[in-house]
């Protein structure tokens, strides 16, 4: 075959590679009326949450619209990272939120790092969890200023290295390419199957005494005198004395303060057809996971049996077909390892991530509504840290509040929630790489 659909292996799937082996399933508990604490949101946050309740003695309710798991949490790269996964570490941030809070957000995101692995260990989770470390390439030579920047400060907070510089000269010790002028790599990184992942925290949080039910939407919600909440949802009302919200890039309409403050985008994934370990270790010679320094970044990995790549970014910023998409990070692909060239991809999809305006996670609680919302496109080990700060909440008698929990959650005057100004961002942040130096070859396979 010939021409644009050459590059799509039979059998096309727009669905996620990693459903294969763990398909979202329906949780058909019966719905009760009355939670001690009810979880609107059956993702990692969600599921977090109602595991750590369940530990220390407290039942949960963990409802959601779609399949538990069905959203971002299993669609996402299965990238995991410390401090880098709990915000961007940016070097502005000092200015932005003052030096001693950045740093107390740097030592948390460590410490969820190596809590989430805990985590992993102590509930037995089946998600193949490695610790491969991170690569962030720099798209242009000023970037590199900013990556040693991050490295000090991540250095600095564990006071190990856990990050250091790679020269453009010792790049290709990394990846197969020559677009990045330099890069960091993250030790205290790596990756795992999101899919896998959120099927065991469902089952470990089961395990605990959370009742998790699918197919149930949030209409509206009303707090009472005594400050429990009462539920309305397309099965029926629920009374509970503690109200949560993990909805995250899926905030619908029935909580308006909170969808104020997200913008869900959407982003697309790509898997390659099998190469073999070979060929995947020629691209990506120590098997790490991977970003990059962009305004649209790219990021990407191989799969857990390392046979192929998986590669993800920004291929639109209006909604679109996966499959239309999926022919766009090809080329960005091949572009990036120009080795890949004539290799098809066997799985294209999106799913949404939230962003605050502010590019960072945002838990608290809200007229009574504990929340954990907005991972900014690095959630996996977020989100399970902060499901844990919602439930310590809940339960009181924790030693120390989160430090974003002391971020004001902002919003812009007239938003309501639909992005519609993501195009034009779109439209800027491509100009922005383009000044920077940044080219993607126009074409495909």
């Amino acid at each position: 075959m010939t021409g644009p659909d050459a590059l799509f292996a039979p059998g096309f799937r727009e669905t996620p590679y990693w459903w294969e082996a763990a398909p979202p399933a329906p949780a058909a508990a019966p719905l009760p009326d009355i939670a001690e604490v009810l979880i609107v949101g059956g993702g990692i946050a969600g599921l977090s949450a109602a595991l750590e309740l369940g530990r220390q003695g407290v039942k949960a309710l963990v409802i959601d619209r779609e399949t538990i798991g069905w959203g971002a949490s299993s669609r996402n790269g299965g990238a995991l990272s410390g401090a880098g996964s709990l915000g961007k570490v940016r070097a502005d941030l000092a200015e932005a939120f003052g030096k001693q809070l950045v740093a107390e957000m740097v030592e948390e995101g460590e410490a969820a790092y190596e809590e989430f692995a805990a985590l992993i260990a102590r509930e037995n989770l089946v998600c193949d969890f490695v610790r491969s470390g991170r690569f962030v390439g720099a798209h242009a030579p000023k970037a590199m200023e900013g990556l040693k920047r991050r490295a000090e400060m991540l250095n600095a907070a564990t006071g190990a290295e856990e990050a250091f510089v790679v020269p453009r000269a010792a790049v290709a010790e990394e990846i197969a390419t020559q677009k990045y002028h330099g890069g960091m790599v993250m030790l205290r990184a790596g990756g795992l199957h999101p899919a896998k992942y959120v099927r065991s925290l469902a089952e470990a949080a089961a395990r605990y005494g959370a009742t998790l039910v699918s197919g149930v939407a949030l209409q509206s919600y009303a707090r009472q005198p005594d400050g429990s909440f009462v539920a309305a949802t397309d099965k029926g009302r629920i009374a509970a004395k503690h109200l949560v919200l993990a909805t995250n890039g899926y905030t619908g309409a029935a909580t308006p303060w909170f969808r104020r403050r997200l913008i869900p985008v959407a982003s697309y994934m790509i898997a390659t057809e099998e190469l073999g370990e070979d060929r995947v270790r020629r691209a990506l010679p120590k098997l790490r996971v991977y970003g990059d320094t962009k305004k649209i970044l790219y990021y990407f990995r191989p799969s857990p049996d390392h046979r192929r790549i998986l590669f993800g970014g920004r291929a639109s910023f209006v909604q679109t077909d996966p499959r239309r998409a999926a022919a766009t990070l090809h080329r960005f692909l091949v572009d990036l390892i120009p080795d890949l060239a004539g290799v098809r991809i066997t799985h294209g999809w999106k799913g949404n991530v939230a962003f605050a305006f502010d590019m960072m996670p945002h838990v608290g609680i809200q007229d009574g509504v504990h929340y954990a919302l907005a991972c900014n496109g690095s959630g996996v080990v977020g989100m399970t840290h902060f499901g844990r700060v919602v439930a310590r909440q809940i339960l009181g008698g924790s030693n120390r509040v989160s430090a974003f929990a002391r971020l004001n959650f902002p919003t812009r005057p007239l938003y309501t929630g639909h992005p519609w100004f993501m195009p034009l961002v779109g439209t800027a942040y491509q100009l922005r790489d383009r000044l920077d130096g940044w080219r993607v070859t126009k074409g495909g396979v």
